[in-house]
């Protein structure tokens, strides 16, 4: 695709397969601000706009990851996220809340930070349990059964547009939670003194991020839009 510094991060995401390693090199937010353009990204995150527009020219090399999700059948795009992301989640919520607590348990009274990361993260967690089940029990059943591939459900609402409202207003809210996590931590950097546990919960926290980044990629950015036009089209029928 032709690479224009108006094309928004998002859509530069979802056609180039190796864009989401670039962004996340350069801290470049291509989920929850998928909607703003290269132009816009780069200043927000500092980056030169040609060091960008050079590597998204760039081929990538042959062990990256090549699958075109816009082309992809929806339902296979549904079953790797549920397979792939929403699994990685479920194991990881249980460990790093016990991570966090602890950490800020023995460690809050010399790193006072602490403290105010913790309600923070927990909350984050919590969140995400909830987005995850909604996912799973309400919106990707409907979707496919759209698609043809799971029996067909009672929709507790008119149209797919309302829980994905819904779910892209909380992944503006995960985006929030995560800068804030930055913030408080010194971008996620542990302390000299930190033990393993310390080290383990911030190390934990930036895997979480970059997976969670190229989650809300796939749902916002690739996912919602097919869904709105695959309903569309089943009710043209």
């Amino acid at each position: 695709m032709d690479i224009s510094l108006r094309t928004t991060v998002g859509e530069l995401a979802a056609a180039i397969p190796h864009a989401t390693r670039i962004f996340e090199k350069h801290r470049i937010d291509y989920c929850c601000g998928g909607r703003r353009s290269l132009a816009e990204a780069c200043e927000r995150s500092g980056t030169d706009p040609s060091v960008i527009v050079a590597a998204l020219s760039t081929p990538p090399r042959a062990t990256d990851p090549s699958t075109d999700w816009r082309k992809a059948p929806v339902d296979v795009l549904v079953r790797h996220i549920l397979d792939v992301h929403h699994v990685y989640m479920w194991e990881e919520l249980p460990r790093l809340n016990a991570l966090m607590t602890k950490v800020a348990r023995v460690h809050g009274d010399r790193h006072p930070e602490l403290r105010q990361l913790e309600p923070v993260v927990l909350g984050l967690l919590d969140e995400l349990r909830t987005h995850l089940t909604k996912e799973e029990r309400i919106l990707f059943p409907y979707v496919l059964s759209l698609c043809g591939t799971a029996p067909g459900v009672d929709a507790c609402f008119a149209t797919a547009a309302g829980p994905i409202r819904v779910m892209d207003a909380e992944h503006e809210d995960a985006g929030e939670a995560l800068a804030v996590i930055r913030r408080l931590s010194g971008d996620l950097t542990p302390p000299d003194d930190a033990c393993g546990s310390y080290r383990a919960l911030y190390q934990g926290l930036a895997e979480m991020e970059q997976d969670l980044h190229l989650h809300i990629h796939l749902e916002t950015n690739v996912l919602f839009p097919r869904v709105l036009e695959l309903e569309a089209a089943s009710r043209a029928d």
